[in-house]
């Protein structure tokens, strides 16, 4: 029985590459370990759900705060990813068959957190021929019939070797938000994500908002991976020019001694100019910090989202 706990049994790829040196974080990365009373209910309906968080699986820095107020961003579909991504802390591997009642459970949780705001996002499923994309829609349309009130913004893989109908079908379950990250610039595609591809990840951004103009388009990046500041830029462009409304930037983090290694520690200062920039760029929303990552507060975001664009309609 494989031991997600045991970092060779979760990451056997990366079980040939030399360690890579894990700098001590600054100052302004630093947070304090989860200790309270929202963060155990929130954990304690997690478990009895039988569910799977990004959240731990990613080993998220804010998970203290955000499961202290209730917000976890559901991972569907496993815990075990068909990809090696040398940056990411989810384990990779051959995946479980689908669980057919796994979207009413995720609807009873959201019901259960009393979420107005509800992020869902997966491993990727490429031993699928839809990539899991019925599954993305049957877990929207589950929390639609659940909490009717919800928005629902879903995080999706990159449907690479689908049909153009797996992005057709999780655009038919009508999501509030819909989200597919970029990671990082592409001259680091084939060491960062060798199994992805750069141009159609963000043609899939660009078909998602064709199919439905009305939606809400999202993305977001990494920093501190090796790339520089042009290339940053260059991917705001290249976001803008495929109609992305919400950029999100953050610093990366290195999981383990095996992942991909970073490069450097952006300051706040940089951050802020990068938000500056993107905002001149167009986009509706942006957060770039330190700690930012892409479902840190979603609803919040989500909100000043819906307002910009109506400020920007009038």
């Amino acid at each position: 029985m494989r031991d997600l706990k045991i970092p060779g049994e979760r990451h056997p790829e990366k079980a040939h590459r030399p360690d890579q040196e894990q700098p001590r974080k600054p100052s302004w990365i630093r947070v304090k370990a989860p200790t309270s009373a929202g963060y155990r209910e929130t954990s304690r309906i997690m478990r009895e759900h039988r569910l799977t968080t990004v959240c731990e699986e990613a080993g998220c820095p804010n998970v203290g705060e955000c499961w202290g107020q209730g917000h976890a961003t559901m991972m569907i579909m496993g815990e075990i990813c068909t990809r090696g991504c040398t940056f990411c802390n989810v384990a990779t591997g051959r995946p479980q068959a689908l669980d057919a009642f796994e979207p009413g459970r995720v609807a009873d949780a959201v019901q259960k957190l009393g979420l107005s705001h509800v992020v869902v996002t997966s491993v990727d499923r490429d031993d699928l021929s839809d990539g899991g994309a019925e599954h993305f829609a049957m877990t929207i349309r589950a929390i639609r019939r659940r909490s009717p009130a919800t928005t629902i913004e879903v995080l999706v893989p990159d449907f690479l070797k689908c049909g153009p109908e797996a992005l057709e079908m999780v655009i038919a379950a009508r999501p509030d938000v819909f989200n597919h990250n970029l990671e990082t610039v592409p001259g680091l595609y084939p060491e960062v994500r060798p199994g992805a591809r750069y141009f159609h990840s963000l043609r899939l951004l660009q078909r998602a908002k064709e199919i439905w103009p009305g939606a809400f388009t999202k993305s977001g990046i990494m920093v501190g991976l090796g790339e520089d500041r042009q290339a940053v830029l260059q991917v705001m462009d290249d976001m803008r020019a495929a109609d992305v409304d919400f950029l999100t930037i953050g610093q990366y983090l290195q999981p383990s001694p095996k992942h991909h290694r970073v490069d450097r520690f952006v300051t706040p200062d940089e951050f802020a100019d990068y938000e500056r920039t993107a905002r001149g760029k167009g986009f509706l929303m942006v957060s770039a910090s330190p700690l930012t990552r892409s479902s840190y507060h979603a609803g919040d975001d989500f909100a000043k989202l819906q307002a910009a664009r109506e400020a920007k309609l009038a």
